[in-house]
C-alpha cells in the first residue's frame, strides 16, 4: 500500500548529516538504537509496527548513515539531533524507544522537550549514570578499540547476548557484528566518552510526566538486573523481564513485539 512507503532521508544538525527513515502513517513512534547499532537493526518491527503506525528510525550521531559530531557525542547532543529529525519531519508528538544507548537518548530528548513525549520505552537501558567502575571500563574500552577495532568490536557484540543464547544465535550475532563493523572509529570514541559523562536521569523517571514502559533481560551481561529495576521502584513504570541478555530485540523477539503492540496501543 502506498502509505506504508518507506522514506529514507537526511537532514542536518550543526552541518552533520543525520540520516532516518519514516514508514507508514498514524500515531509516531520513534526507534533509536543502541551502541554499535544502527536504524537497519529495526527493520523487522518497522515492517510489523507501520502497518498502524507512522514510524521514524534515526540513525545517532557517529552510527548508520549519520556523520560525527566531534571527540565527545554528548547525549544531549544525540537528542537534539533526534529534535531536529522531527522538527524536519513536522512531528509534534512521539512515542520513542531506546535501545541501551537510545534509551539514554530518549531520556535527555525527554528531559529537553518533554512536551513531544507521549511514551517512552527503555528496553535494555537506565536512566542511572555511569559508575565509577563503569566509567573505568569506558576509558578502557577507549584504549582498546584504538588498538584493535576489528577485535574490540566483535567481543563487544558477542558480549551483548547471554551466554546460553550465543551458540543459538550465531547467525544473528555474525550479522549484528557485520553491521556493528561500519561504525567509524570517531563514532565508537565519541560514543563511549558520551556515555561516561550522561547525567543521571532517575528523577525524571520519578516524576511520572508521562508512560515509561521498563524492558530488562535477567541475564544482561551490561546492565546489573536487580540494580537496573531499583531505578523505578514507586514510581507508575512498568517492568517487563525477560530470561535472556542485553539483545531482547533478537533474543526474545517475539515476547518483545508482542509486549510493544500492547504499550504502544
Amino acid at each position: 500500500m502506498l502509505y506504508k512507503l518507506s522514506i529514507l532521508n537526511q537532514t542536518f544538525y550543526k552541518n552533520t548529516k543525520i540520516s532516518y527513515s519514516d514508514t507508514g502513517k498514524g500515531k509516531t513512534i520513534v526507534l533509536l538504537h543502541g551502541f554499535l547499532e544502527n536504524k537497519k537493526m529495526w527493520t523487522e518491527y518497522v515492517t510489523l509496527f507501520s502497518e498502524k503506525y507512522r514510524v521514524v528510525t534515526i540513525d545517532l550521531l557517529g552510527h548508520g548513515e549519520s556523520e560525527c559530531l566531534g571527540y565527545v557525542h554528548e547525549m544531549e547532543e544525540n537528542a537534539n539531533a533526534v529534535n531536529q529529525v522531527l522538527e524536519h519531519l513536522k512531528i509534534e508528538k512521539a512515542i520513542i524507544l531506546g535501545h541501551s544507548m537510545g534509551g539514554y537518548v530518549a531520556l535527555a530528548f525527554a528531559e529537553l522537550h518533554p512536551e513531544k513525549i507521549q511514551k517512552i520505552v527503555l528496553l535494555n537501558s537506565t536512566s542511572k549514570e555511569d559508575s565509577e567502575e563503569k566509567k573505568l571500563n569506558r576509558t578502557r574500552a577507549i584504549k582498546a578499540v584504538k588498538q584493535n577495532y576489528a577485535s574490540f568490536v566483535s567481543l563487544a557484540v558477542a558480549n551483548l547476548f547471554s551466554e546460553n543464547n550465543r551458540t543459538r544465535l550465531a547467525e544473528e550475532i555474525e550479522k549484528t557484528k557485520s553491521e556493528a563493523l561500519k561504525t567509524p572509529l570517531q563514532g565508537i570514541v565519541a560514543s563511549l566518552e558520551g556515555m561516561k559523562i550522561r547525567k543521571d536521569r532517575e528523577e525524571l523517571v520519578r516524576r511520572n510526566l508521562f508512560p515509561i514502559l521498563l524492558i530488562l533481560g535477567k541475564k544482561d551481561p551490561v546492565l546489573n538486573y536487580d540494580e537496573t529495576i531499583g531505578q523505578i521502584k514507586d514510581t507508575t513504570a512498568e517492568l517487563v523481564s525477560f530470561d535472556d541478555g542485553h539483545m531482547s530485540h533478537i533474543e526474545n523477539k517475539e515476547e518483545l513485539k508482542s509486549v510493544l503492540s500492547r504499550f504502544f496501543e
